[in-house]
């Protein structure tokens, strides 16, 4: 009798094994950890101080009251916004951020001829280049974080758009940059908007912080608004998880802003083409309750209340964090983590020093040293300093 291979003889058995995602790697790890000390810092999900997972009492209030609507395009656009009077604005309903960005990428790659190529910031969210890479599309990075300063290189951010190709599509992170937590003035934006209509560059724009940097959601979509105010075309994907809560409802959606109501109209015909092999029709549930909060004043005041007081939190938290390393004595120059804006904060410990503190002190984070502020509470800021303190003088810093 023959031996059966180990594969079972499988017509997939040439497919090799891909190696785990870090992130997804470290949250494994984390679970795993026995200690009562263990602080998972790395994976971007909004908690209490506590550490508990958030719902937002607004989103509790309305899971009864579920209408199939979206008013996405408002919110980040502006319900007085031109484009939207003039019918400019196609919008649909994605699976989140991630599925938002991976159907215009599909669209683009279908759709869009005058170049192939997306420049993306460098550092940039991990699945950006997945994303775009699996639609077909090229992938180049603009400089965007100087180690130097913790802050945004922008000086070399223009040079790197002034040298792209004319027609390439830039990928322009809203606000609250992740992972970096360095995001452009208005005054910048208005020169990044200058130049790239200067040069017909395609702007991409990846919104799933809105309301995380000043706690207003008109204010953090500035940057959006003085790219849709020129006349000018752009896409948008917004993702509903971190500003409503809404992790496992994957609610989403990608808004093309185009020059006429008739090219609109062919754009939003070609992207349920798109759509529709991948995943049909999307959920309605979660998708509902967004669209009720958009919807409704009482409930949208709610919400926007609530967006504010998790915002005033992170600022709460990157100040006690701050106060806590100083009063340590802690070398190094701290005040990049009040600097910083949204969820993160790039803290400026290398891989090593990360390794560190898993090990001994049982703290889970990126090996770039990322940190997730809304990991933070009251009661483990000490925790995450004492750890810091000893990897910072035990291993120095780059």
């Amino acid at each position: 009798m023959e031996m059966e291979s180990r594969d079972g003889g499988s017509v997939f058995a040439h497919i090799p094994k891909v190696p785990e995602v870090p992130l997804y790697a470290l949250q494994v790890a984390y679970g795993k950890d026995p200690s009562p000390l263990k602080l998972n810092l790395g994976f971007g999900v909004y908690r209490t101080e506590d550490g508990k997972p958030f719902l937002l009492n607004v989103v509790r209030r309305v899971e009864r009251l579920l209408v199939n609507d979206i008013w996405s395009a408002r919110l980040i656009l502006g319900a007085d916004s031109p484009a939207i009077k003039e019918n400019r604005v196609t919008t649909v309903q994605c699976l989140s951020g991630s599925g938002s960005l991976r159907i215009g990428a599909e669209f683009l790659a279908k759709h869009y001829s005058q170049h192939h190529t997306v420049y993306m910031s460098q550092p940039t969210y991990g699945n950006h280049p997945n994303l775009f890479s699996a639609a077909g599309l090229a992938i180049k990075t603009y400089r965007y974080y100087d180690p130097g300063t913790c802050g945004l290189d922008f000086q070399g951010m223009l040079e790197d758009l002034q040298s792209a190709p004319s027609g390439a599509i830039v990928l322009l992170q809203a606000c609250a940059h992740n992972p970096t937590g360095v995001d452009p003035t208005i005054p910048q934006w208005e020169q990044i908007r200058q130049l790239m209509r200067s040069k017909g560059l395609l702007p991409f724009f990846d919104s799933a912080y809105q309301g995380f940097v000043s706690g207003n959601l008109d204010e953090d979509a500035k940057s959006i608004r003085l790219f849709v105010a020129d006349g000018g075309e752009c896409l948008i994907a917004q993702s509903y998880s971190k500003i409503m809560g809404l992790y496992g409802e994957r609610v989403g959606a990608l808004s093309i802003v185009c020059k006429t109501a008739e090219v609109a109209s062919h754009v939003e015909s070609q992207l349920k083409l798109v759509i529709r092999p991948m995943y049909s029709n999307p959920p309605i549930h979660g998708a509902a309750i967004a669209a009720a909060i958009l919807k409704d004043r009482d409930l949208y005041n709610e919400w926007s209340i609530e967006v504010k007081a998790m915002n005033d939190r992170l600022i709460s938290m990157r100040q006690r964090l701050f106060n806590a390393l100083c009063d340590k004595g802690t070398p190094g120059d701290w005040s990049h983590i009040t600097k910083h804006v949204g969820m993160f904060t790039f803290s400026g410990l290398n891989p090593e020093q990360v390794a560190f503190m898993t090990k001994e002190y049982h703290i889970y984070m990126p090996s770039d040293g990322r940190i997730n502020m809304a990991g933070l509470g009251p009661k483990t800021v000490p925790h995450l300093v004492d750890a810091i303190h000893a990897a910072v003088t035990t291993l120095c810093l780059n």
